[in-house]
């Protein structure tokens, strides 16, 4: 059994619960272990994809384990992957050593773009049906809205139909987009989430505030290629890459400023890497406690859970100082908890 106490964020007031099973509890458990500490409801990494080491690899059960010890070694309890390598096996997700797991099936991209190997590629007409069925069975589909510099997106009003099939079965819809039109298209057809948004139009951050479309920016991993981008020979794609990389950051701050809900993921970096992810977030302009929240507690209200509250699923990661003044607390966590068990 076990009990936490302490300053629990996002409010930092005194809290003190005992893990009943995978829920959070008021009442006392004789006997339980007591962690204090500065309490956070567990870390989420929104945009991962863990269990193939390179793109257009298949997915490996060893080290789709692998990395989700990764994750959770890091204090991370809840993983989305917008778009896995495969079927992942039943454990995926359940398992008492493993994060919680939202997933997307397989990147639903457009004839010639993406990764060859990965995804499925699929006709305008095909798109909101395979899409809703995606979703119906896992609650997300991922759409590949653009790719290459010179690529067309995925048509506005192709989206907004994949949208609303989506919706129509309860589900969500991811669009990648790392181009100007890809995001304005994406943002026009409603989606639920867009991952990456380099390039961005900041114009419309305020339309995705009032329609409930977040941002998941994936910065560290964005801005790690600038040095070998700034290294390269000049070229358009050079130019692409260096516009929109070096202005992402600025980009991730406006959204919090204009009230978008930004969500912490590291897409291809190191599994267990959300860390260096915040980070990045607050070197960009955000503040530590955005930043934090972008990967806690406002990530798991989004994907449906609750934090350190009687009721909520029990899951914790304790701290020995508030994370929001040091963040290097945050490299070497006091404990983990996932699903009302001590698992770090």
């Amino acid at each position: 059994m076990i009990r936490v106490r302490g300053n629990a964020l996002p409010a930092g007031e005194v809290v003190d619960l005992y893990a009943d099973g995978d829920r959070w509890t008021t009442d006392p458990a004789p006997g339980a272990e007591l962690i204090e500490g500065w309490l956070l409801p567990g870390l989420v990494d929104a945009h991962t994809h863990p269990g193939a080491e390179k793109p257009g690899d298949p997915l490996d059960e060893a080290l789709l384990r692998e990395d989700l010890h990764r994750h959770v070694d890091a204090g991370v309890t809840l993983i989305r992957a917008p778009g896995i390598a495969g079927e992942p096996p039943s454990w995926f997700g359940q398992d008492a050593d493993v994060p919680r797991a939202w997933h997307a099936g397989p990147w639903l991209a457009q004839h010639g773009q993406f990764f060859d190997g990965w995804g499925r590629r699929v006709e305008h007409a095909e798109l909101p049906a395979v899409a809703a069925a995606q979703a119906a069975r896992t609650g997300w589909a991922k759409i590949i809205t653009d790719w290459g510099i010179d690529d067309e997106p995925v048509p506005v009003a192709v989206l907004r139909t994949v949208v609303d099939a989506v919706h129509a079965v309860g589900g969500r819809v991811a669009a990648h987009t790392q181009q100007a039109a890809g995001g304005l298209a994406a943002v026009a057809a409603g989606v639920d989430s867009v991952e990456h948004g380099m390039c961005l139009d900041p114009s419309v951050l305020p339309t995705m505030a009032a329609q409930g479309s977040v941002l998941t920016p994936t910065l560290s991993v964005i801005e790690s290629d600038l040095p070998r981008a700034r290294a390269a020979d000049p070229s358009p794609r050079r130019d692409w890459y260096l516009g929109g990389a070096e202005v992402h950051g600025r980009l991730a701050a406006m959204a919090v400023e204009a009230g978008v809900t930004v969500l912490a993921g590291t897409d291809s970096r190191p599994h267990g890497g959300i860390v260096e992810e915040i980070r990045a977030l607050v070197a960009a302009g955000l503040r530590p406690h955005d930043a934090l929240a972008a990967a806690s507690w406002s990530a798991r209200a989004y994907l449906g859970l609750g934090g350190l509250t009687p009721g909520s699923p029990a899951d914790a990661v304790v701290y020995p100082r508030d994370p929001r003044t040091d963040l290097s607390v945050l490299d070497q966590p006091s404990a983990v908890i996932l699903r009302g068990r001590r698992v770090r």
